[in-house]
């Protein structure tokens, strides 16, 4: 029988505590279905899709909708085709939340703001350079 901080340090953890207040993370990679591989060129992928840079503001085609089917009778507005990293379409959705004051999310590529706000996300979006809205 082994002790388990052996086992545990053989999985990579550590049992020293984190430095000044600072989390310490274990990270893995999942390999889903590769059990071994006998080929010395191999190169495991997750399969995400590599993020695409995001294009200036002034590229950007943003495209403002309203929408209230399947939101239990609730009004949102949605913000679609930001091309860009995750991070940048998260700042962008906290911008326009904070501009309107309204709550929101990022599902799916797409900028969900509670409440119909599109002539003044779209006055917005103008102001923050995003020409090409509609």
């Amino acid at each position: 029988m082994t002790d388990w901080k052996s086992a545990l340090a053989a999985l990579g953890a550590s049992m020293e505590p984190a430095e000044a207040g600072e989390q310490k993370r274990v990270e893995r990679t999942k390999r889903v279905g590769v059990v071994y591989s006998t080929n010395p060129d191999y190169n495991y992928s997750d399969g995400l899709p590599e993020e695409t840079e995001t294009l200036p503001e002034c590229r950007q085609k943003l495209r403002l909708s309203m929408e209230r089917a399947g939101r239990g009778g609730k009004t949102v507005t949605l913000v679609r085709g930001f091309v860009g990293t995750a991070a940048d379409c998260l700042a962008l959705c906290k911008l326009l939340k904070q501009k309107c004051g309204v709550g929101g999310t990022v599902k799916d590529g797409e900028i969900i703001v509670q409440g119909d706000h599109r002539q003044r996300l779209a006055e917005i979006l103008r102001q923050e350079g995003y020409t090409q809205t509609k």
